[in-house]
């Protein structure tokens, strides 16, 4: 017979296994393939138009959020938009690329505004206020030929 202290330990690890957000996204640079996980998470929607260069993911959440992934012909993630009421996890939509984010933008977070960043490795723009966030990042190494990074939006 199991003790009733480990019955309640094997509950709650289980539920805060079960309460963890999934780690497998389908973030900036990283490949498509886990996109329907990202999709699930959200709980979202999604819609696939096909280009001859690439493909875009648009997902639409309950909550209002329209998040686009560009994908290229590789399955690759070269860039991301969103738009909602509210600023999305920038780490799940930016991955390993939310760091150098970070360190980037730290003097124009002191101020209000629109953030403007032009890498050579990264472009990331967000602008808004409450319930009207907008934004786009991409790696302009990633963006397959023929696309032009204004139709990233």
């Amino acid at each position: 017979m199991a003790c009733p202290r480990t019955s309640q330990i094997y509950w709650l690890t289980a539920f805060l296994l079960l309460a963890l957000p999934l780690s497998a996204f389908a973030a900036l640079g990283e490949n498509e393939s886990t996109i329907a996980a990202e999709q699930a998470q959200m709980n979202a929607t999604r819609r696939v138009t096909r280009a001859a260069t690439h493909s875009i993911h648009e997902m639409q959440t309950p909550a209002g959020h329209v998040i686009r992934e560009y994908v290229s012909l590789t399955g690759t993630v070269f860039g991301v938009t969103w738009q909602g009421p509210s600023k999305p996890d920038l780490k799940q939509l930016l991955g390993t690329h939310f760091d150098e984010l970070q360190q980037t933008a730290k003097p124009a977070a002191i101020r209000r505004g629109p953030v403007v960043i032009h890498q050579p490795n990264l472009v990331f723009e967000m602008s808004g206020h409450m319930r009207a966030f907008s934004g786009r990042a991409y790696l302009p190494q990633l963006v397959p030929e023929g696309v032009q990074a204004d139709s990233i939006r």
